[in-house]
């Protein structure tokens, strides 16, 4: 458990938000709790916040090297990382390739399909109303992004998944869709957008390229068991976990030695 000593800012479905050591900073927890529908469904998943906070911790990395900027300053220990504190734009950025989730429900088509074009969508970020599928008009109207921002987003949005679609592709994972949050980091008088919140199978599905296997929290929506098995897979491939049978996430010495302390 976090030391109780730390002030909560913030505590969501799969995070928690603390104090951070230095103004404008913020430590965010990992935990392991799941939930889906909108949190209708909850459950735990052992060691989930581990690997996520690794996955998110080296994808944002990543990111920050292409020039994404993100609120992501280094990960603290297993289950947290400093991050940069931003004022969170209530909006969930939705990028879909293929077509999965309320995509296929909502319009009929087949789980699977791969579109001939990615469609970035956005959801009203409000659980009380289950995260309604907004349109651009509707972010304008309500104020709730300007369109100098939101033109930022989209720009960010597709170059992420460009960038994601390869890392995943070499590593025989297929980028279906993923959910981004950006929020607002000012600097004076100025706000400029960052790439906020976390990268991991939890807002991603990711399916396996040559089996179609679900590596991702489809898993736990959808009662397939082995979900803790599937993030880790996700970790092996991306080169955090040691290859071997015990996939030891808690290989604190090889930390150690890369990080050359």
């Amino acid at each position: 458990m976090p030391m109780a000593r730390r002030r909560q800012i913030y505590e969501g479905k799969a995070k928690i938000l603390y104090e951070g050591p230095e103004p404008g900073t913020l430590i965010q927890y990992f935990k392991d709790d799941a939930t889906a529908f909108n949190a209708q469904k909850k459950g735990t998943i052992s060691g989930k916040g581990v690997l996520n906070n690794r996955i998110s911790e080296h994808v944002f990395t990543l990111l920050g090297n292409i020039g994404i900027p993100t609120h992501f300053i280094r990960r603290l220990n297993m289950r947290e990382q400093l991050i940069r504190q931003v004022e969170i734009i209530p909006i969930e950025v939705v990028i879909r390739n293929v077509a999965a989730g309320s995509l296929t429900k909502r319009l009929g088509i087949e789980e699977g399909t791969q579109l001939p074009r990615t469609i970035i969508e956005y959801y009203y970020k409000d659980d009380a109303l289950g995260d309604p599928l907004i349109a651009d008009e509707h972010i304008a109207c309500f104020g709730w992004a300007s369109q100098e921002e939101m033109h930022d987003i989209a720009d960010m949005a597709i170059r992420v998944n460009d960038f994601l679609s390869g890392l995943f592709a070499g590593i025989g994972i297929r980028l279906v869709d993923f959910k981004l949050e950006f929020g607002r980091l000012w600097e004076n008088e100025y706000a400029r957008v960052i790439l906020a919140d976390e990268i991991s199978p939890d807002g991603c599905r990711l399916w396996d390229m040559v089996s179609n296997e679900k590596l991702d929290k489809d898993r736990f929506r959808q009662d397939l068991g082995g979900e803790v098995e599937a993030y880790q897979e996700v970790a092996r491939r991306l080169g955090l976990l040691p290859e071997g049978p015990d996939n030891a996430v808690l290989d604190l010495e090889t930390h150690r030695k890369k990080r050359g302390k």
